[in-house]
């Protein structure tokens, strides 16, 4: 939504596991954006969960014209288990993606450092370089024109390839 400038364009809700399909949205005649459900938190059965992981892992691998996956944190948050995971499960399949903090407005400065140093540590306990990250906030926009800007670049590889 923020990217697009649209506030209701893909659903949100305060109750996690809104989006239940992959939905499309055609940003111009170059590319699409693509929501997948979230895995996290959604506040459905494990077989509903299970059947979320399988379709964005299907989706994922057979994409041909995926370009990067970015991924949503919630910057309030330690590290989950199910997002580590999913990561590992990209760098595994030599998947491009990238990290967007969510809702760091709702975090004081020195709460925000602090978090993202620790998400960091646990990173590099595993990676050997931090993906390309970015602070966001869809109510202040922060990250908005540094996410246009990555995706822009990779658009651009992805072309050229």
């Amino acid at each position: 939504n923020m990217l697009c400038g649209k506030k209701e364009l893909a659903k949100t809700s305060s109750k996690p596991g809104k989006t239940r399909l992959i939905n499309h949205f055609i940003i111009d005649e170059n590319w699409y954006l693509v929501d997948l459900p979230g895995y996290g938190f959604a506040s459905v059965s494990k077989t509903a969960l299970a059947e979320f992981e399988k379709m964005i892992q299907q989706y994922i691998l057979e994409r041909k014209n995926l370009i990067a996956v970015i991924v949503l944190i919630d910057a309030r948050l330690p590290m989950q288990r199910i997002d580590s995971e999913f990561m590992h499960w990209l760098g595994e399949n030599e998947i491009s993606f990238a990290i967007a903090f969510t809702k760091c407005d709702k975090l004081k400065k020195k709460e925000l450092t602090k978090n993202m140093e620790e998400y960091a540590k646990a990173m590099m306990g595993y990676w050997e370089e931090m993906p390309k990250s970015f602070i966001t906030s869809s109510e202040s926009k922060w990250g908005k024109d540094e996410m246009l800007d990555y995706i822009e670049e990779n658009k651009k590889f992805f072309s050229n390839n």
